[in-house]
């Protein structure tokens, strides 16, 4: 269940740190020493900021050797491998039969993933701005608000704002 087909986005909610925490208990317990760290990236994982409320997580391996171990443990609990999707380093997974979970994105990235960075790097920049959690939340609600049925116009509408940070920051 990963496309998005009407944007939403929700203001902060404390719950999605529990959401995100029930899920990473269930894939740490499928993924055992295959993962060095499940974190939360993505607008949720961000303390007053607005979200498609969505728990994104990034799953750490060591490196590509790990993934056809992966691969085969997320399908043990309802999880299919689809591929980068474009994005060298960082693996998406879909899902089936998770109604006891909140919505998420699901991806694995070798511990030295730029994409890892980028989420690290971005989340944390914004972890410690609010003022640029305001201001993300504002355009994010602005796009939710002009583009209800359109995912590409909305992530067209966020992304100056999101290039900027990111030169802002080095990314």
């Amino acid at each position: 269940m990963m496309g998005t087909k009407r944007v939403y986005v929700a203001p902060y909610d404390a719950q999605w740190k529990e959401d995100y925490a029930a899920i990473r208990e269930e894939l740490a317990a499928a993924l055992g020493d295959l993962a060095l760290r499940i974190e939360h990236v993505g607008s949720t994982s961000v303390e007053g900021l607005s979200a498609k409320p969505i728990i994104d997580i990034d799953v750490v391996i060591e490196d590509g050797t790990k993934l056809d171990a992966v691969i085969a443990a997320l399908g043990g609990i309802g999880y299919s491998h689809e591929g980068n999707l474009g994005i060298v380093g960082r693996e998406a997974f879909k899902y089936e039969g998770k109604e006891h979970l909140r919505r998420h994105h699901l991806y694995v990235c070798t511990q030295d993933s730029p994409e890892l960075r980028r989420h690290l790097v971005f989340r944390d920049y914004l972890r410690s701005h609010p003022e640029a959690v305001k201001e993300y939340s504002r355009i994010k609600e602005e796009g939710a608000a002009l583009y209800p049925d359109d995912i590409d116009a909305y992530i067209a509408h966020k992304s100056p704002w999101i290039e900027a940070v990111y030169r802002e920051i080095g990314l």
